[in-house]
């Protein structure tokens, strides 16, 4: 295991996607993108995408020069055609064109389609937030349909369709919703194989719908599936993902689950909000802190150890990886350097880089 900084992954990141292809502008936002995921805890969608977005340019399924476009506008709302770009460069155009619309409307609704993966869909309405906005994302893989089981069933059919949601606050890091429909994001159980680990009881079921820790299980052929988000009351999560279905893959033109086997794109309808639109500035903050100190009264389960608020994990996270360091498995590291030597740089002066290693 190795532990990068920040800055040195990201130039890393940089070099790699300057190498695939990518102009020095987008090769910085993809890199930005992945390495402050990671950051958060989420190497689901950092890290590990280093190298596979690298073999999805050099395979032509993503666009290392596509240019994202405003297809058509009216009102408060923007239709967006990513141009088969690589998804935090059509996405960044996303959060610029729903800053623009909301502060003329007070409200704003933009709809993404033929771009790659999103990546990270926390990191769209926290950009807004940022702004002092609040956003939320419905996010699909458009045709794509073999991950996750509705509720009742045992083959795939749907995929992880996350849902994200950001408030800012004066008082403190906003409110960040990012989450899956499912009870986990598809990212995670290769990042367990990857480290040879079993994954928790509840997330899997092997391809005779019988539960299973063994991430093999689910990559296998025939493929697992992973479960939807409630458990017990998982009919929940299929609803939700059915709303991003919805939301995210029919009014953006992307389209829905079809059970394609191969993602050729996301499908995101992103909403702005300007509180100030809606309520003084005053009022937001104290309803806002108000409502989170009503909920921190709360007596602690032991059995937890404490009451987080919604984005309290990334936000610990990236303290302590800002510190420490963000760490790489030898199975990613070494497929990141196997990318680096086929798009023709040499990894080896990057091990200088490395802040520690365990």
């Amino acid at each position: 295991m190795r532990r990068f900084l920040p800055p040195s992954l990201t130039r890393i990141g940089c070099a790699l996607f300057e190498a695939a292809g990518c102009s020095r502008e987008d090769a910085r936002t993809v890199a930005e993108h992945l390495v402050e995921s990671s950051l958060f805890g989420h190497d689901s969608h950092g890290t590990l995408r280093l190298y596979e977005y690298v073999d999805q340019i050099l395979a032509g399924t993503f666009n290392a020069t596509g240019r994202p476009r405003v297809v058509r506008e009216r009102g408060s709302t923007a239709i967006l055609d990513g141009g088969g770009a690589l998804g935090a460069v059509a996405g960044r155009l996303a959060v610029e064109r729903a800053v623009a619309l909301v502060r003329d409307h007070g409200v704003a609704t933009v709809t993404l389609r033929n771009c790659s993966h999103l990546g990270r869909i926390g990191a769209y309405p926290l950009a807004l937030a940022r702004q002092g906005l609040l956003g939320m994302a419905f996010v699909n893989a458009g045709r794509l349909g073999r991950q996750i089981p509705p509720f009742g069933g045992i083959d795939g059919k749907l995929s992880t369709n996350p849902i994200a949601f950001a408030a800012p606050r004066a008082a403190g890091h906003p409110v960040l919703v990012d989450m899956t429909t499912s009870v986990v994001a598809e990212g995670k159980i290769r990042v367990a194989h990857n480290r040879g680990l079993p994954v928790p009881e509840g997330w899997l079921i092997d391809a005779a719908g019988q539960p299973t820790t063994d991430p093999n299980d689910y990559l296998a052929d025939p493929q697992g599936a992973i479960l939807p988000l409630g458990g017990v009351v998982g009919y929940k999560g299929t609803c939700l993902s059915m709303v991003v279905e919805i939301l995210g893959g029919l009014l953006s033109g992307e389209g829905c689950a079809a059970g394609a086997t191969v993602m050729r794109s996301n499908g995101m309808l992103l909403t702005a909000w300007d509180p100030d639109f809606f309520c003084d500035a005053d009022t937001y903050e104290r309803e806002l802190e108000g409502l989170i100190a009503h909920m921190l009264t709360s007596r602690v389960d032991p059995a937890v150890g404490e009451i987080q608020l919604p984005g309290d994990p990334e936000f610990r996270h990236a303290a302590e990886r800002g510190e420490r360091g963000i760490p790489i498995d030898d199975t990613t590291w070494q497929r990141i350097c196997e990318r680096a030597a086929r798009v023709g740089l040499d990894p080896a002066p990057w091990e200088a880089d490395v802040c520690v290693a365990e």
